[in-house]
């Protein structure tokens, strides 16, 4: 796990072939079993095999400021019922899929679609409840050019995002190395999120680590970048002996005048 987030890429650029349909078969199974697995029934993953028409449609429009990224086949997240918990336990069991994809030597790219009007996406997703704000692309990649080297995105330090009892107060690195938690710590820093804005903060309380997300006062935190972190914490936590599960919060946002917090779950270590 260390390694895959490490070394986790989001594909650009996918050759123009179908995956074959017995690897189509796998991935529509395995969406199945993770619907099952969310008993709340929240949200579902709609696979679309025909991609020509799901980028002509969206080319200009969906994507980053509008950039479409093509490929042969896309997964939507659909989520039914408009609940913060159907929003965060759908990226959840999304990057779940991508991990599973990647098992499967397929490669995937998230697709934002939050400047899609609502018409659009009911026309094209053919979707009579619920709302489509994310794709996964997927496919084979392109052979990456052995002279090129990787871009790399920058990462926020430990410090920056683990404190002790609350928001701001500093904690002790090795604090975190006696307890055993100063590699999760570190490798979690290399979890996707929305834009890289790595808006993920922790707070270290006593046997529970509580996780909140940091964002400005004139936008939303996106709930996304939480099941995401939740995903791979709960993943790096059973690696060092720690087999636990997110619970869900419903505090207040915290605000420190500058920023706001909205805290999202507690964890038991």
């Amino acid at each position: 796990m260390n390694n895959f987030l490490k070394n986790r890429k989001s594909v650009r650029d996918f050759k123009d072939k179908k995956i074959r349909d017995e690897t189509l078969k796998k991935i529509k199974d395995y969406c199945a079993q993770l619907e099952e697995k969310n008993i709340q029934g929240g949200f579902q993953f709609i696979l679309f095999e025909n991609g020509e028409r799901m980028y002509k449609s969206l080319e200009g429009i969906g994507g980053y400021a509008g950039v479409m990224i093509k490929s042969p086949h896309y997964i939507a997240l659909n989520i039914k019922d408009n609940r913060e918990e159907s929003i965060i336990y759908g990226a959840y069991f999304m990057e779940k899929l991508i991990t599973k994809l990647t098992d499967l030597n397929i490669g995937s790219c998230w697709i934002g679609l939050k400047g899609v009007d609502e018409d659009t996406k009911k026309e094209l997703f053919q979707i009579s409840e619920g709302s489509v704000d994310y794709l996964l692309a997927i496919g084979y990649p392109v052979p990456k050019n052995p002279f090129v080297g990787d871009s790399t995105s920058s990462r926020i330090g430990v410090e920056d995002i683990v404190f002790k009892d609350e928001i701001g107060k500093s904690i002790n690195l090795d604090e975190l190395e006696s307890r055993g938690l100063d590699d999760l710590f570190y490798y979690i820093r290399f979890s996707p999120s929305s834009h890289n804005k790595q808006p993920w903060r922790f707070i270290l309380k006593d046997d529970r680590v509580i996780l909140l997300l940091a964002y400005s006062p004139d936008e939303k935190p996106n709930l996304a970048d939480a099941g995401i972190i939740m995903y791979y914490f709960e993943n790096l936590a059973k690696a060092i002996g720690i087999d636990n599960k997110w619970k869900l919060l419903n505090n207040p946002d915290y605000d420190d005048g500058k920023m706001k917090y909205k805290y999202i779950g507690e964890f038991g270590i």
